[in-house]
C-alpha cells in the first residue's frame, strides 16, 4: 500500500473540484444507511448514462466521470489547437507529470513504467519480447486467460521451440485450490520459464492470489508476467503487493481514464529479460519505453488521468472497492439459491471484485448464452455480454460507480423470472 507521503502526493489541485457536493456526507441524523446512499447517489450524478437500458456490462472500458470528460476535451482541445507549439514545448514536461502521478499510484518507481495505448499492447511487449527461452523449454498460462494473451504465449512457444502448457483453473475455485493448481504445473514441467498469471479474469471475475502463486513459481526460477487489465483500480491494491517483475495494466477500464490509457511496468533489475523493440535502437542506456514502439500517443487522453485519479481521489479506493463489491453481492446474494442459476465466481471476497458471471443450469452453450444475454435485453432491459470458457458458455454481469442498487434488484428480478 502507498505510504501517507506518497498517498498525499496522489491528490492534486483538482481534488478540491471534481464537482462531487455530497462527497463529505457524514452519517449523522439521516442514519448511515441513508447517507450511504445520498453519498452513492451524488456519485452516479456524475456519470452521464445511458437512459435506454440498465448497463452492466463496464467491463469493455469504463465511462468517464463529467469531470474525467471535461478534462479530456479541454486537452483535446489543447493539442488540436496548438499542436506541435505545445508538443515540441511544454508537452513533455506535462506528461512527465503524469507518469509521476501514475507512479505513485501504482507504488513503483517512475522509470519503471511507460505508457502504452492499452493492456494488450503491453503484455504484448512482455511477452514477445521475453528472451530466456531455450528449445525444449515451457511456458505455462490458463484456460481463463485473455484470448489475445494466449495466443502470444502460444507464438512466443513456437518461435523459441519451447513447450506450451495450458492448464484448467479448478471449479469450484478457492485459494487454496488456485495455488495447488499452479504448484501442480510447476512440479510437473519442471523446465518451465515464463507463466503469465491474470490478475482479475475477464471471463468470471475470479480473482488469482498472485503474490502466493508468483513467490512458488520464483523459488523455482520461473519469470512471471500478469495481466492486470480489469485489476487495476477495481480492487485495492498496488504493484508492491502483487511483487513482480512484469505487469500490464489499463486505465481506461476501472479508473476511468479516457479510451487509450495503459501502462507496462518491468522492474529495473529484470529489463534486460524483454527485449528492446525492434524500433527501440541497439544504444544507449537501458529504459523501459524502449520495450515499446506506439508511436504517436493520443497524449490528450494521458493528460486527462490526473482528473481521473482526482475523481477516484475524492471517493477513496478502498470505498470504491467496498462499493463495487456491494453492488455485486446484491444481485448475486439472490440468486446464487435460486434453482436454475448456476453462479460461477467463488464467493470468498478475497476471489472476486465487481465482475460475476452466471448460467442457466444446463445452458452451456455459446448459442444458448448469447441468446439469455438478448433475452435479459429484449425482455428487461437490461444490456450484459456472454463470455466463453472451457466449461462452456456465461453470461458476465459488470456493475459500475453509476449503478444503483436498484439495477442490481431488477436483475435479480429478471433471473427469477427466466429461471421460472
Amino acid at each position: 500500500m502507498l505510504n501517507m507521503n506518497r498517498r498525499k502526493l496522489l491528490t492534486g489541485s483538482l481534488a478540491a473540484s471534481v464537482g462531487l457536493p455530497a462527497l463529505n456526507v457524514p452519517a449523522v441524523q439521516a442514519g448511515e444507511a441513508e447517507a450511504d446512499q445520498i453519498f452513492w447517489g451524488s456519485v452516479a450524478a456524475q456519470y452521464d448514462v445511458t437512459r435506454e437500458v440498465i448497463q452492466l456490462e463496464n467491463g469493455n472500458w469504463g465511462m468517464m466521470s463529467r469531470p474525467v470528460r471535461d478534462a479530456y476535451v479541454a486537452q483535446l482541445d489543447r493539442v488540436n489547437r496548438d499542436t506541435s507549439y505545445y508538443g515540441r514545448r511544454g508537452m513533455g514536461r506535462d506528461m512527465s507529470e503524469v507518469r509521476e502521478r501514475l507512479a505513485v499510484a501504482l507504488n513503483a518507481p517512475v522509470e519503471e513504467i511507460a505508457f502504452t495505448r492499452n493492456a494488450t499492447e503491453a503484455l504484448k511487449a512482455l511477452i514477445a519480447g521475453y528472451n530466456q527461452l531455450q528449445p525444449g523449454d515451457a511456458i505455462l498460462y490458463c484456460d481463463l486467460d485473455y484470448d489475445s494473451m494466449q495466443h502470444a504465449m502460444d507464438g512466443l512457444a513456437r518461435r523459441a521451440g519451447a513447450e506450451r502448457v495450458r492448464i484448467s483453473m479448478p471449479e469450484p475455485a478457492t485459494q487454496a485450490s488456485l495455488i495447488a493448481a499452479y504448484e501442480e504445473a510447476f512440479a510437473r514441467h519442471p523446465r518451465l520459464k515464463l507463466v503469465l498469471l491474470t490478475h482479475l479474469n475477464h471471463r468470471t471475475g475470479l480473482v488469482l492470489p498472485v503474490r502466493e502463486i508468483a513467490r512458488r513459481a520464483k523459488s523455482r526460477g520461473i519469470d512471471v508476467i500478469v495481466d492486470a487489465a480489469h485489476s487495476w483500480r477495481q480492487i485495492d491494491f498496488d504493484l508492491t503487493d502483487l511483487d513482480c517483475d512484469f505487469v500490464g495494466l489499463n486505465g481506461h477500464k476501472w479508473l476511468a481514464a479516457p479510451l487509450g490509457v495503459g501502462i507496462l511496468h518491468i522492474r529495473k533489475p529484470a529489463l534486460f529479460k524483454i527485449d528492446r523493440d525492434i524500433t527501440g535502437g541497439v544504444e544507449g542506456p537501458e529504459m523501459i519505453g524502449q520495450r515499446l514502439g506506439t508511436g504517436t500517443l493520443n497524449s490528450a487522453a494521458f493528460l486527462a488521468v490526473g482528473a481521473a485519479l482526482d475523481f477516484e481521489a475524492g471517493i477513496g479506493l478502498a470505498r470504491k472497492t467496498e462499493r463495487l463489491r456491494a453492488l455485486r453481492d446484491r444481485w448475486v446474494s439472490q440468486v446464487r439459491s435460486l434453482p436454475g442459476v448456476q453462479v460461477l465466481t467463488p464467493e470468498d471476497p478475497a476471489l472476486y471484485g465487481a465482475i460475476t458471471s452466471f448460467r442457466l443450469t444446463g445452458q452451456t452453450t455459446a448459442a444458448q448464452n448469447d441468446a439469455l444475454s438478448r433475452r435479459l435485453l429484449q425482455e428487461h432491459g437490461i444490456f450484459t455480454v456472454s463470455r466463453g470458457l472451457s466449461t462452456g458458455g456465461c453470461v458476465r454481469v459488470t456493475p459500475a460507480l453509476f449503478n444503483s442498487m436498484q439495477d442490481m434488484d431488477a436483475l435479480a428480478t429478471a433471473l427469477k423470472t427466466i429461471a421460472a
